[in-house]
């Protein structure tokens, strides 16, 4: 766009959701792909105003993977694509050995130098940042987070973890005025199925309550924030969703006979359906869901009616319709940057979700909604740049938000 003729009102917005928890489990291979293709698409999509969530930063041993974080952020900073971004804000909860706080999320802003008008939120102070030194330039901040101002961020109360297993999972909240609209831009990351078989007992799975629960504990916080004020919000992240597995088995294996296989320790505990012939068609483990024709069975059109997890919240939170495949799990090989790992049914657990009030400010229908990544190594969560969103022509819309 040329930014001569760029309407001061209106600015293109760039937002991208990526569980990068992968990569840094295999740096080496996977941190440039993931790298070169993000830039690519940036380099195409020329943003005015990109927001990149990330979860799952520094992977499983974040003490160990520290060194890969920092040159991930340089990397991404000082890359020639990025070089008109002028406006940097980084926020990196990188303090690993808080119990009581760590969430491994990391939300990066990146603002193009011909957005005229800018200013950030101070939660503290509740109110817009006065200093334009404080909103301009860049600002990373990173290990111990808790005290900046400009971002909330919440770990999940202990009690809402499956098993009482208190690991990384919370959101981080920044709110924006770009060119005079108002936007609380959330990275989430909700929690996963810890067992394929309890997760096909039926549905809503008990991991499917305890995600629903987290994300409308999340959301009521964010309306009963009468201190803040209540503005338009995309909410992106991994949400770890996942496909109605209790439908999908039962779809899968009509006419099938089960067989189940038992360990002493019930770890191992395996249901094969089997076909007339005796030939395995699925194999359901606690961390197997293995299909004969698995690479091809779930990109195919019938598993999207089983994506029901959002249906309760349907009035609450919307999204654009979902035209592209399964985000997770993928292979984390470079090699096989097309193929599903047979750990888990394939789902869309990379998401980009708004509050009703988003359709008030966007004026335009030059939207998309998809996975970048489609044929590169990107993690396992593909795309670990799963979805983008990218929205055009905004209009001033103030709900509700303290002046």
């Amino acid at each position: 766009m040329d930014s001569a003729q760029e309407d001061a009102s209106s600015t293109d917005v760039f937002l991208v959701t990526a569980n990068v928890g992968s990569l840094f489990e295999d740096p080496e291979r996977l941190l440039q792909l993931w790298l070169s293709e993000f830039l690519a698409k940036i380099a195409v999509a020329q943003p005015r105003f990109l927001a990149l969530h990330l979860q799952e930063v520094g992977g499983k041993t974040y003490e160990k993977s520290m060194e890969y974080v920092q040159e991930f952020i340089r990397c991404l900073c000082d890359a020639p694509e990025m070089g008109d971004f002028t406006c940097v804000h980084i926020f990196m909860d990188e303090d690993f050995k808080s119990a009581e706080h760590f969430t491994a999320l990391g939300s990066l802003y990146f603002v193009h130098k011909d957005v005229a008008s800018l200013k950030i939120w101070n939660f503290l102070t509740h109110s817009w940042e006065e200093s334009l030194q404080d909103v301009k330039d860049k600002h990373i901040y990173s290990g111990n987070i808790e005290t900046i101002a400009t971002k909330e961020k919440s770990k999940f109360p202990q009690h809402f973890f499956p098993e009482c297993k208190w690991s990384r999972k919370g959101f981080m909240r920044t709110r924006w005025e770009i060119n005079g609209t108002v936007i609380d831009l959330v990275n989430i990351h909700l929690f996963h199925d810890a067992s394929n078989l309890a997760a096909c007992e039926n549905f809503p799975s008990v991991y499917c309550k305890t995600r629903r629960r987290a994300l409308v504990h999340t959301i009521e916080r964010f309306h009963l924030d009468e201190q803040n004020g209540t503005v338009p919000f995309f909410l992106f992240g991994d949400f770890n969703f996942r496909c109605d597995t209790e439908g999908v088995v039962k779809e899968l294996t009509e006419n099938l006979t089960p067989h189940r296989v038992q360990n002493v320790k019930n770890e191992n505990d395996k249901i094969h359906y089997r076909n007339s012939t005796g030939n395995n068609v699925l194999t359901v483990g606690k961390k197997e869901f293995s299909h004969a024709d698995h690479q091809l069975k779930f990109k195919e059109d019938w598993l999207k009616k089983f994506d029901r997890e959002l249906e309760p919240l349907k009035d609450v939170l919307v999204e654009y319709p979902i035209k592209f495949v399964p985000s997770y799990p993928f292979e984390e090989d470079p090699e096989m940057p097309t193929d599903y790992m047979s750990t888990r049914c394939p789902a869309w657990c990379d998401r980009i979700l708004m509050s009703p009030q988003v359709n008030e400010i966007i004026e335009s229908d030059d939207w998309t909604y998809g996975m970048i990544g489609e044929a590169v190594c990107m993690g396992d969560h593909k795309m670990n740049l799963q979805g983008y969103l990218r929205a055009s022509v905004y209009r001033t819309c103030l709900l509700n938000c303290p002046s």
